[in-house]
């Protein structure tokens, strides 16, 4: 059943409305990308994501959303900061028109989020990118594994690839960080050594196979850590000491 729902509502758009103590903020969503979003009400957004809004983003507050998928973290972050910068960072040129679709509606206009269209890295380079055949929230880059909840790929791409380290020079510096890249995590911390050890953002960040090496990078630059409280422990806040 589930397969025969993917099928049928590949490639589809429309448009919900983020929780009230998010502005209720208008946002274009696909089953494309997450099925959840045909769920009635609020469990039509990550609990996850909405938890690390609440846990991170103060007022006046800069995001980078590093794998912005939809943009929910993007938008109910660009709602709690208000006068705050937010950068959504996505390499799914699919997702990254419907993110525009979403952010230049008359009521999100305002808060002025920049789309950056490429893949976060440790390097420079071009890369394959693979669109995952259940879900665009599985992308990922083929030099990872990925997630399984991918189903495989159902098409490969070539993307570009960049240092977040090299947005400093476009983009004023995060307070605030999230990633979520489905397995290429350390890639994208590999990129951040200016960010770790000067700008010193609280990030939110989804850890999986190699959860020990992203550990020991995070203690390299004096970070601590701490389980989201909401959904399972791969999804951990870090902290600057």
């Amino acid at each position: 059943m589930r397969q025969i729902v993917e099928l049928l509502t590949r490639n589809r758009i429309f448009k919900r409305r983020l929780p009230k103590q998010y502005g209720s903020l208008p946002i274009y969503v696909s089953p494309d990308a997450q099925l959840k979003v045909l769920k009635p009400g609020r469990a039509a957004f990550d609990p996850q994501l909405l938890h690390a809004v609440d846990e991170l983003v103060g007022a006046g507050d800069t995001v980078w959303d590093i794998g912005a998928n939809m943009g929910v973290f993007s938008l109910a972050s660009a709602f709690r900061s208000g006068t705050g910068k937010v950068v959504a960072v996505e390499a799914d040129l699919w997702l990254v028109n419907m993110l525009r679709k979403t952010f230049e509606l008359d009521e999100n206009r305002k808060y002025g989020i920049e789309v950056v269209p490429i893949a976060a890295s440790n390097r420079i380079s071009i890369q394959t990118f693979l669109i995952a055949a259940r879900g665009r929230a599985s992308n990922h880059l083929g030099e990872v594994a990925g997630s399984t909840q991918s189903g495989g790929a159902r098409s490969a791409v070539l993307v570009p690839t960049f240092e977040l380290d090299y947005l400093l020079e476009y983009c004023v510096p995060p307070s605030v960080v999230k990633i979520d890249v489905e397995g290429a995590e350390n890639l994208v911390l590999g990129g951040m050594k200016k960010i770790l050890s000067t700008i010193r953002p609280r990030l939110y960040c989804e850890v999986t196979a190699d959860r020990k090496k992203t550990f020991e990078l995070m203690e390299q630059y004096d970070y601590v850590q701490r389980a989201s409280l909401q959904g399972h422990g791969a999804n951990l806040f870090f902290y600057p000491k």
